[in-house]
């Protein structure tokens, strides 16, 4: 081979190495910011599910689902404590 070919060869494998690396880091940062931007978008949903919640929460039938939760009944109501259900389920279904 000549010289001329061989000191080409060279000036193109040089090139190609010296543009791996950067490439490679490209490539992976693309990547990285595929994922932190899915992440985001998980988030932002989560956070417009609390929004809901909070302006839910102040709710007077809000209030009382949570006070039944609690145990608490309205005056002249009688409280009702059914328990094992999931078992009764599996006998008459």
């Amino acid at each position: 081979m000549r010289p001329t070919r061989l000191l080409a060869i060279g000036a193109v494998l040089l090139v190609a190495f010296l543009y791996w690396r950067p490439l490679h880091a490209y490539v992976r940062t693309k990547h990285q910011l595929r994922t932190r931007e899915e992440q985001v978008d998980a988030l932002q949903a989560e956070k417009a599910q609390l929004q809901k919640k909070i302006a839910l929460a102040g709710t007077p039938a809000e209030l009382i689902e949570q006070a039944r939760k609690l145990g608490y009944v309205k005056p002249n109501e009688q409280l009702f404590i059914v328990q094992n259900i999931n078992t009764w389920r599996k006998h008459n279904h």
